[in-house]
């Protein structure tokens, strides 16, 4: 009895003697915790697994292996008794086992109720990293109109075809800021993709938490700072039509702490008369785990931009003097030239295993300045906002239940004057060409964003997904130019009625290997404050935003031990209260409810890993939309357009690619891209041509020392010299007896070059 009383009390008196190591395992670039990650000791037999929050303990320092099905395996050494996160960078071949962000409930995208497609680094890096249409073309069902590095028009499934300039019924963050502003207008073309590490697309309005994306989200992950490294990357790109860029990458970090800034400078002189592009960029990032329960992080993006417009030219010109620019764009030099800071700080905490806060707050600014033809527009933005959600894990009947309820809300003022542009006559002796004020409108915009979401274990193969977002938008608009019979006091306020929208989904898995999913969702796009102008200067309340039903089913899966993997989707979005931008004067539109749209469409990815060994990769990619998009009801004044195709939209977006990598260094990819004839008129009586273009680029990379990679590269874009539009402008009017301005040329066979050195300290 004495020596079994002593044995107790020798070993009780170990065990409360050991240290225990606390750590956390998280998603390299997102940040989400991670579940079920195997650490294993190098050393001796012990095993742990993280749990739901990623966290685990370990009771001894030494060497460990880090892995997790998605994710590269890790090496590492706890050298101390302090606590340490752990970050996995994810692996490009297990897309489908990644966690992604985007549903702020952390799933692999293998489990999600929605169509989800990732954009890594890798496949970013694939073109010349200058132009984000080149990454986002190649996802089916978006299809990017890029009309110069700063013109160009995102749609997702058909979704925003119909806006004239620019993007608008999708949302888009960075990290947890808003892109999106108080109008629903979107820009994400000016960011510098050399800082972003991930881009998750959400298609259709399949996401409660973010509320009004009719189209869909667009999600940029900025490159995170990483833990324990110490690094700095340059990169220099030169190419074709005056391209010259230069990118620096510094990463410092140690076990809690890591700091990340990316700065670059672009210029580009264009393919066309009046196409300078100049912008310079500065990223910066950082991580702060201040202990198991609390972490930081930090973003700050600053963009300066000075880029020339060339605009839009009619068919003659198009076909015979593709580079020349508009002739008023050109006499008048017009160009955009604009500063924009955003930032955020978001603080997660852990109330206990089962629960927890992450809350962002953010603000931005932007100033612009544009000389056109017509006047010049001087615009000055200010915005904030916060977003907060509460993530709980739970039982329900004995069945896991994961939910999230948030708050986001967002104001911002905007201060628009315009004034006349003299080009045509001499500048004053200051240089100026700005003449008298015009206009003088000052706006505040807000929303509030309140949802829910809960995935709940209903069978053991079956998840269930449902949703609600209550969105509350509102305008003022302030008309602080000198009223007269001819400039009418356009002062008024505009709030929208409350609008529901609601999420169904189901994903069910038929093999180990293979699922099914369905959903169906509702969303919507509010009006800006342009559309609900009349030309007497009040506002249209009978206006109504455009809402949509979205049905969706999908088919995921891969076979061959992984080597083809694929995602198949069929959807519906019927849409109502159709707005149409119609034309009052050179520079005025008024916004007319005419009708419905209907979206049918196919979408079909395809990866096939040809080789996959320690010495030689070799990938291949197939990615297939097919669109058949039209008017189901579309009345405007006395023509009646029921039936024809949804303008501004290919039917059909065919995208073939070639990846390999080799361990001697030597790596690249062919890219080949099919785009059909869209229409460009409502009537249908004017189409596109179809075309194709094919993409290379290959490199090669080597380690010089221990710490130092340099890689070279050097691309072809066009390489078979395509003639196409490169962005429509549909239902374009001629003034003065000028022919319509319907196109965009794309630009010709062009090449890029460049080295990029990374050391490690």
């Amino acid at each position: 009895m004495r020596y079994t009383l002593f044995l107790f009390l020798f070993f009780t008196q170990i065990l409360s003697s050991q240290v225990v190591i606390e750590g956390k395992v998280v998603d390299a670039e997102t940040g989400s915790p991670l579940a079920g990650v195997l650490i294993t000791s190098k050393t001796s037999v012990q095993e742990i697994v993280s749990d739901d929050q990623g966290r685990f303990y370990l009771y001894n320092q030494g060497e460990y292996q880090v892995s997790r099905k998605g994710y590269e395996t890790k090496d590492f050494v706890v050298a101390s008794d302090a606590y340490f996160v752990i970050q996995l960078n994810a692996k490009v071949s297990e897309l489908d086992e990644v966690v992604v962000h985007s549903n702020q409930i952390p799933i692999s995208r293998r489990n999600s109720v929605a169509s989800m497609e990732i954009l890594t680094k890798k496949d970013i890096e694939r073109g010349n990293d200058i132009n984000i249409s080149e990454a986002l073309n190649r996802v089916p069902g978006v299809f990017v109109q890029s009309g110069a590095l700063n013109t160009n028009r995102f749609t997702i499934r058909g979704i925003g075809s119909r806006n004239l300039f620019g993007t608008s019924k999708i949302r888009a963050y960075f990290k947890d800021i808003p892109l999106t502003n108080g109008s629903g207008e979107t820009t994400i073309e000016d960011f510098e993709l050399a800082a972003i590490s991930r881009m998750e697309i959400l298609k259709g309005s399949t996401s409660t938490i973010y509320g009004a994306g009719l189209g869909g989200t667009i999600h940029l992950t900025p490159q995170n700072a990483y833990v324990d490294e110490t690094s700095v990357n340059t990169q220099l790109t030169t190419g074709s039509y005056g391209l010259f860029k230069t990118a620096i990458n510094f990463n410092h970090g140690t076990l809690i702490n890591s700091f990340r800034g990316v700065y670059s400078n672009t210029h580009l002189d264009g393919y066309r008369d009046n196409n300078q592009y100049n912008r310079q960029t500065f990223t910066f990032t950082s991580n702060h785990f201040i202990n198991e329960k609390n972490s930081l992080t930090t973003l700050i993006s600053l963009v300066d931009l000075k880029a020339f417009i060339p605009s839009s030219i009619n068919e003659d010109t198009f076909l015979n003097d593709p580079t020349a620019a508009a002739f008023t764009w050109g006499q008048a030099q017009g160009f955009e030239d604009s500063e924009r800071a955003i930032f955020g700080v978001t603080w997660d905490h852990q109330y206990s295993e089962n629960s927890k806060q992450v809350t962002s707050i953010f603000g931005s600014l932007r100033n612009g300045y544009e000389p056109r033809p017509f006047n010049i527009l001087e615009e000055n933005t200010a915005a904030y906002g916060i977003r907060s959600r509460f993530l709980g894990n739970t039982s329900l009947f004995k069945k896991s239940l994961k939910y999230t309820v948030g708050v986001e809300y967002f104001k911002d003022r905007y201060i628009s004057k315009t004034y006349q542009n003299l080009y045509q006559q001499f500048p004053d002796e200051t240089g100026s060409v700005q003449g008298a004020l015009l206009s003088d409108f000052k706006e505040n915009r807000s929303y509030h964003n309140l949802f829910v979401e809960a995935r709940y274990a209903l069978f053991s193969k079956t998840i269930l997904v449902v949703g609600l977002n209550y969105n509350q938008t509102s305008y003022t608009l302030k008309d602080r130019f000198p009223f007269s019979d001819n400039n009418p006091d356009q002062s008024g306020e505009f709030t929208f009625d409350g609008i529901l929208s609601p999420q169904l989904g189901l994903s069910q898995w038929l093999s180990e290997n293979t699922s099914l999913y369905a959903n169906i969702s509702r969303g919507f796009s509010p009006l800006s404050l342009q559309e609900t102008l009349l030309p007497d200067g009040q506002i249209n309340t009978d206006l109504e935003p455009e809402t949509g039903w979205n049905y969706e089913i999908g088919f995921r899966g891969n076979a061959a031990n992984g080597k083809l993997q694929w995602n198949t989707a069929l959807y519906r979005i019927d849409l109502r209260n159709l707005l149409v931008s119609r034309r009052t004067a050179v520079d005025q539109f008024i916004g007319v409810n005419a009708g419905k749209t209907q979206h049918d469409g196919l979408e079909v990815q395809l990866n096939y890993d040809w080789i996959r060994t320690t010495s030689f990769q070799l990938n291949t990619f197939l990615n297939y939309s097919r669109n058949d998009f039209i008017f189901k009801e579309f009345v405007d004044e006395d023509d009646d357009f029921s039936g024809n195709q949804l303008t501004g939209v290919p039917d059909q977006v065919l995208n073939m690619g070639v990846d390999f990598n080799s361990k001697f260094g030597l790596y690249g990819n062919i890219n080949f891209q099919y785009v059909g004839s869209q229409p460009i008129t409502d009537s249908n009586s004017l189409f596109s041509d179809s075309y194709q273009l094919t993409n290379i680029k290959i490199g090669y990379q080597r380690t010089i020392f221990s710490q130092m990679k340099l890689s070279v590269f050097f691309g072809i874009n066009n390489v078979f010299d395509e003639k196409y539009a490169s962005q429509i402008l549909i239902n374009a009017s001629g003034f003065g007896g000028n022919a319509p301005r319907y196109f965009y040329p794309g630009n010709p066979t062009n090449y890029f070059g460049g080295l990029n050195i990374n050391y490690s300290f």
